[in-house]
């Protein structure tokens, strides 16, 4: 961060303004630099992991900086509105991380309503569409990943570690 210096006998109060105006600066290009972040994952099984993320991007003493742009909880059980709030949102990202929890490719009760096996492959299938970065964590390497992660290029992190998603994402943006 540059910190401009104050003009001879103005005071301090131009040296207070040119550090303020420094700060945003520098506060608004890390914002500008945080991926666009779309988290799919299992909300049944593996919303901890979710809660996680966003503690790890709120913490100022953790170098791990997202913007989340998942959907908050959908109230809805109809598969057109939860598929419309899941689209909008995964178009608004760059990156797609997929959580691989146990359950990542078990069948979903409305998969054929839905098109896909379950609401992640749902996910990965429209995050691939988009051209979105894909980036796999895997919970636990015994999980089966989702079909749709297979062959799709996704940068792999085998672990749920800030340094194994961190490096993960950063291959995905090579």
């Amino acid at each position: 961060m540059v910190v401009n210096k104050p003009v001879a006998n103005k005071g301090p109060r131009t040296e207070y303004r040119c550090w303020a105006s420094s700060l945003v600066t520098h506060l608004k290009e890390i914002d500008m630099a945080k991926k666009r972040v779309f988290v799919s994952f299992d909300y049944d099984n593996d919303k901890h992991y979710k809660a996680l993320l966003k503690a790890w991007d709120v913490n100022p003493n953790f170098d791990f900086y997202f913007s989340d742009l998942s959907s908050n909880e959908i109230n809805s059980w109809s598969v057109p509105v939860v598929k419309q709030a899941l689209s909008k949102k995964i178009n608004e990202a760059n990156y797609t991380l997929v959580l691989v929890g146990k359950e990542a490719n078990k069948q979903h009760r409305d998969h054929k309503e839905i098109g896909y096996k379950n609401w992640l492959n749902y996910e990965i299938a429209k995050s691939k569409e988009h051209k979105n970065k894909l980036v796999a964590v895997k919970l636990d390497k015994t999980n089966v990943s989702p079909e749709q992660l297979l062959d799709s290029g996704a940068s792999w992190a085998m672990s749920f570690t800030r340094d194994a998603i961190i490096k993960a994402m950063d291959d995905a943006a090579k």
